[in-house]
């Protein structure tokens, strides 16, 4: 018998053992009938993948099965208290798994405290996101958390609680149902690499009790740590040097790898698995439908080496996805693993996580930006942009958090450029310190000994809008504009779900003023995460203002992308367009197919009508951001930042009616 047939075995076996036991419970506490036989369904299909994760993780532990029931039990408890709008969504969603493919998906991010000021408020948004075309909505972290500095909400004290200064648990379910019935998605974070060192977990280790302790890892003195730092990299260098933190009221040192405030979890621990498993529970019956997993790279640590992207931490993310599709399972898991392309990769698929950051295409739209040319875009997403099947990008242009310049060496040396010089020349760009930059960003994590940095700023500061408004050059000004337009055609057209950090489609620019707020001065990622800019919103539908050039232009293109299935799923393809400032792409799907082509300089550039002909291919174009027909003659020239939709029109050019 091989390892995979005993697993199954023992898998059967555990399962006919425990099921019983997990009914007998269920029925007792009031379950009905038909939940109990969905839980039983989805338990069969999934337990065996279950199981054996689980048994690779843990299953040399002693108390391996007294785990296991308790977390067959917490699942049990959990379906049985959905809520029955969100077990309706369940059987939606299992029905047509694919929903979130649509060419019609748009995402949004924003902080409730600086976008409306409570959970509540955000009610009164909801026509704004309709009138947008959202249809996911990511709340950044609300849980409750230490006051002051708390790491933009990422330090949690408590996952079943919400900030109290923007509600409760209550009013965050019931604004998840409100958008539901509107169409929008909502999407939160499972911070489960670390909690705040204020987590009831963490002032019980602080108490002394040697359960909770066992939930972190604690040291006595430097010689552990000092082994693991022997191949660890710094993750916020200008915070804190080194990835522990002494704790004075312990006497020893905690593993500590953003914050000294959060406390990494110890996963080689069976109960802290199965405690972050019944917290994921909670929050997805809160309401979420995608759940953004924080910080993945980091959740299991090995002597020796990095402590990031180790096998281990696949398994848990994977157990975590298996128990999720018995308890809760219309929700998603969207990765953010801002690693090496390589690895990031390796979390996306339908067992894992469906959907992913792009940080690779975000990272590089920046770059071809400074450089005005494509060719290390146009390399790295040939190879580099395909998912399995059942799983999406999320592409975006900024977030939250810092832009750090995650290519691949390898792929920049191929197209003739220094991966470590040119990181540097990125930075300096970005941060305005290159002559001739039109960025205006600021340094974040810049690192004294090896020079390397992140770079924060909007995405309007970042493109050129900030500098032009200062000068008061109108040239200038519609030319950061087209930057703006020209980044976001292609997060919209080239393949997965687009997400807008909102504030950027109003042309928000840096906030400087969180420099006087103690909790905030010392992260610069602050200056991109501005307070709601009302002005602006108001001028949103006036085509003389920047605000509503800017949103009236986005809304047009977020409204033609919904329109083409051909953007529908991810399929795409880089075409060579014979020009090192355009980048061009295919689309095609339900009979459609779509030659898309940027240009990345800010002077008028040309393609050869043959290569239209070869990719289109055809001798006609509809254009379809102006609705205007135009034959292949020659050459196409494509205006500074302007970019075009192409589909092919069968026949004679016409008229196309108004």
């Amino acid at each position: 018998m091989d390892e995979g047939d005993r697993t199954r075995r023992q898998a059967a076996k555990a399962l006919a053992r425990l099921l019983p036991r997990v009914q007998t419970t269920f029925q007792a506490a009031g379950g009905a009938a038909q939940d109990w036989q969905a839980f039983e369904t989805r338990v069969t299909r999934e337990w065996e993948r279950l199981f054996g994760l689980l048994v690779v993780l843990y299953g040399q532990q002693y108390d391996f099965f007294y785990h296991l029931e308790e977390l067959l039990h917490a699942a049990a408890r959990s379906w049985r208290d959905r809520a029955g709008w969100l077990k309706q969504r369940d059987a939606a969603r299992e029905a047509n798994p694919d929903w979130f493919q649509s060419q019609t998906m748009l995402g949004g991010v924003l902080y409730v405290d600086l976008f409306s000021g409570t959970l509540a408020a955000l009610h009164d948004a909801i026509p704004y996101f309709k009138e947008l075309g959202l249809t996911y909505l990511h709340l950044m972290p609300l849980f409750a958390a230490p006051e002051g500095n708390s790491d933009g909400g990422y330090a949690v004290s408590d996952f079943r609680s919400v900030n109290s200064h923007l509600g409760t648990i209550r009013e965050l379910t019931a604004l998840a149902e409100a958008l539901q019935h509107e169409g929008i998605s909502l999407v939160l974070d499972f911070v489960f690499n670390h909690t705040s060192d204020e987590h009831e977990w963490a002032r019980r280790a602080q108490a002394g009790d040697p359960e909770y302790q066992d939930f972190y890892f604690l040291f006595p003195d430097r010689a552990m740590p000092d082994a693991y730092e022997r191949t660890l990299r710094e993750i916020f260098p200008t915070v804190r040097r080194g990835s522990f933190t002494f704790r004075e009221d312990l006497g020893c040192w905690v593993w500590t790898t953003f914050n000294s405030f959060q406390w990494d979890l110890n996963y080689s621990n069976p109960a802290v698995f199965r405690a972050m498993a019944e917290e994921m529970l909670f929050i997805a019956n809160a309401g979420v439908e995608i759940l953004r997993l924080d910080a993945v790279a980091f959740i299991w640590k090995r002597l020796g080496t990095s402590c990031e992207n180790l096998p281990e931490a696949h398994l848990i993310i994977q157990a975590f996805n298996a128990l999720s599709r018995i308890a809760a399972p219309a929700m998603l898991f969207k990765s953010e693993a801002i690693v090496h392309p390589d690895d990031v990769i390796k979390y996306i698929s339908p067992q894992e996580c469906q959907i992913s950051y792009n940080p690779l295409l975000m990272a590089l739209l920046w770059e071809a930006l400074a450089t005005r040319e494509v060719k290390l875009l146009a390399h790295s997403l040939h190879s580099r942009f395909q998912l399995p099947r059942g799983c999406a990008w999320v592409n975006y242009l900024r977030s939250h958090d810092d832009i750090g310049w995650t290519f691949d060496d390898g792929d920049a040396r191929y197209v003739w450029i220094d991966p470590h010089g040119h990181r540097h020349f990125l930075n300096a760009f970005y941060i305005g310190r290159f002559g001739g930059s039109f960025a205006q960003g600021v340094p974040f994590q810049e690192n004294p000994d090896t020079g390397d940095a992140r770079v924060s700023g909007t995405l309007a500061s970042l493109a050129g809008l900030e500098r032009a408004l200062q000068a008061g050059n109108p040239e200038q000004i519609d030319l950061a504009i087209q930057r703006i337009l020209l980044l976001h055609s292609v997060i919209l057209s080239i393949g997965g779900i687009p997400l807008l950090y909102l504030g950027d489609e109003l042309g928000t620019l840096n906030d400087y003023g969180y420099v006087a707020e103690p909790a905030k001065a010392d992260d610069s990622r602050w200056v991109h995460r501005p307070r709601l800019n009302r002005a602006a919103l108001e001028q949103r539908h006036d085509p003389t203002t920047v605000a509503g050039r800017i949103f009236g232009s986005l809304a047009h293109l977020i409204a033609l992308r919904k329109a083409q299935p051909a953007l529908y799923d991810g399929d795409m393809e880089v075409i060579m367009t014979g020009n090192p400032h355009l980048f061009g792409y295919i689309r095609h799907h339900a009979g459609q197919r779509l030659l898309i082509i940027a240009n990345f300089s800010e002077h008028p550039q040309l393609i050869d009508g043959n290569v239209l002909r070869m990719y289109g291919p055809g001798t006609a174009f509809v254009e379809l951001n102006t609705g205007t027909e135009l034959a292949v003659d020659g050459v196409l020239t494509l205006d500074p930042y302007r970019f075009v939709w192409l589909e092919t029109v069968a026949g004679v050019p016409h008229t196309l009616p108004s």
